[in-house]
């Protein structure tokens, strides 16, 4: 009786344990999966940014993006790179489902290629275009980044004023030749169903002299352009130090837009290191894509705050709380 007991004692004592086992095992894997579940936002890392957590290996970095729950991936240096690991970049987003974000077609921060009517510009610029769309094809892209060169600056009481083929002209004449220029590019786009996305840069900070500022002149020169292949890369933080306003910003330029870029300000670094209320920024773009099936991908284009892996595990965390179901 008493063994009877104590055997019946045990059993129960047992399955308790079992049965606590296994709700802490449960728990501990919800934990893990809600850890690595995907962001709701595309948001997209780039080579380096978790260099230290997912290896020197650009592919080892995008396993890595994929595995802490990024489900897009920025490549700026894209056509530097050799054919075969541009391809092997797109084979690996397509594997791993996730989107290829932008990588620079074409950008050139000293001359004015688009703003100049000069036979030398307009070969490079459609060149470059035409290179793109060979670079695109085989990472997987549907957009590139175009920076439209500078505004022709040059004075005619400057000795070298025919530096750039004449001089300075009026700013309406300069806009009317980067809209003629996009037109063409536009052209080589629209059968492969590419579009480049005009990036309006800052001047106060770090690119003074471009053609391309605002919002609402990147805004007109698209409806100008009037193609699906040409859209606006809204850049959150070159917009706020150049206007600031964002949201109405962002609404006003809409239907222009077609890819997002983050960073804080000042300094440039990930989501709340600065200014930027970011969690209210993405909530509103969120919300109104969903109101019209769109969807954005956001380049996670600045630096880490912090070095090492520390610093990388921030970047992970900074978009983690800014993330529009967070």
């Amino acid at each position: 009786m008493t063994h009877s007991l104590n055997r019946r004692t045990f059993l129960t004592m047992a399955s308790v344990a079992t049965v606590g086992a296994a709700l802490a095992s449960s728990a501990n894997g919800q934990e893990n999966k809600a850890a690595t579940k995907s962001f709701t936002l595309a948001f997209a890392p780039h080579p380096g940014m978790f260099k230290s957590l997912g290896g020197s290996d650009v592919l080892d970095q995008i396993r890595f993006a994929h595995d802490q729950g990024f489900t897009a991936w920025e490549h700026n240096p894209m056509p530097t790179e050799t054919l075969e690991l541009q391809t092997k970049i797109g084979q690996l987003l397509r594997d791993l489902k996730m989107r290829m974000g932008v990588f620079v077609g074409y950008g050139d921060f000293e001359r004015p290629t688009f703003a100049v009517k000069k036979p030398a510009y307009r070969e490079e610029v459609l060149t470059k275009i035409k290179q793109a769309v060979e670079v695109a094809a085989r990472c997987g892209a549907s957009h590139f980044t175009v920076v439209p060169g500078t505004i022709d600056q040059q004075s005619i009481h400057d000795e070298k004023w025919d530096k750039y083929g004449g001089p300075r002209l009026a700013e309406g004449y300069q806009t009317a030749n980067v809209i003629d220029l996009l037109r063409e590019c536009c052209e080589l786009l629209e059968p492969h169903q590419l579009t480049m996305v005009l990036e309006p840069l800052n001047w106060e900070t770090n690119h003074g002299g471009v053609f391309l500022q605002r919002s609402d002149q990147a805004f007109a020169i698209c409806r100008a352009v009037n193609s699906p292949s040409c859209k606006i890369l809204f850049d959150i933080y070159h917009q706020q130090i150049t206007e600031g306003n964002l949201l109405p910003n962002i609404d006003q330029s809409w239907g222009e837009i077609g890819y997002f870029q983050t960073g804080d300000n000042p300094g440039r670094k990930e989501p709340g290191t600065g200014e930027i209320h970011f969690k209210n920024v993405l909530a509103h773009v969120h919300a109104r894509s969903l109101k019209e099936s769109r969807s954005f991908v956001f380049g996670m284009e600045h630096g880490n705050s912090m070095p090492g892996a520390k610093g990388e595990q921030a970047v992970i965390d900074a978009y983690r709380a800014v993330d529009a179901d967070s």
